[in-house]
């Protein structure tokens, strides 16, 4: 095997199971994928996080879909995936979690707005929330691209969450983030009031040079 398929598949089992820990999915439910070069490697269908070996890693052609590395169907999300690739050359990973709390606050018909300097620097934006579409076909990629266009992030109604980075760890912190985030709307609300940032705070954050190197680092260490 190519080191650098061998380096990518232990990088997604990893992530695999850091999203089963976290509780963000249950048994075969959710799928990862990173691109490399003109391939993606995505988890195969039915296969659960906490199990998965190098074998349920699936290499599969970024333009066509046909699988080039394996014996085993990918996920039935493979075509939103290759659409999320197609809609933006600087994604390299994509994570779709079911995560308890994403989806309840999607119900809630409201983007997911930043309102600490983590949100700002990490999902560079707010997170959509879409309409429930049918999992697995081609109507749910287009939805999910058109979102991926313009944000790190959509929030699925009656379904879960998706995010993108330019790496891994990049999606991967982008879903706790977000999950995260939610929570603490959910306690907040509890006890009374909620603030999200104005524009202009969000601004003044994402200029600071703290904040760009951050990101920086982000970038070239994963």
């Amino acid at each position: 095997m190519n080191s650098n398929i061998a380096k990518l598949k232990k990088e997604l089992i990893e992530i695999g199971k850091r999203l089963a820990m976290e509780n963000l999915v249950v048994g075969p439910g959710g799928n990862i994928s990173a691109r490399l070069g003109d391939r993606i490697y995505i988890k195969a269908s039915g296969s659960s996080f906490e199990d998965a070996t190098e074998e349920d890693y699936i290499g599969v052609d970024i333009n066509s879909g046909n699988v080039i590395d394996g014996d085993k169907r990918p996920s039935s999300e493979i075509w939103m995936h290759l659409e999320c690739y197609k809609q933006r050359e600087d994604v390299m990973a994509v994570i779709h979690t079911h995560p308890a709390y994403a989806i309840a606050y999607a119900f809630q018909d409201e983007s997911l707005k930043p309102f600490t300097p983590d949100m700002v620097a990490l999902l560079g934006g707010e997170i959509p929330v879409i309409e429930y579409v049918v999992p697995g076909g081609k109507e749910f990629a287009e939805a999910v691209g058109e979102i991926v266009k313009n944000h790190n992030g959509v929030l699925v109604k009656n379904h879960g969450l998706v995010t993108v980075g330019r790496n891994l760890k990049e999606a991967l912190y982008r879903t706790l983030l977000i999950e995260s985030s939610i929570k603490v709307i959910f306690v907040a609300r509890l006890f009374g009031k909620m603030r999200f940032f104005t524009k202009e705070q969000i601004d003044e954050i994402d200029n600071l040079e703290v904040e760009k190197y951050r990101k920086k680092l982000l970038k070239e260490r994963f």
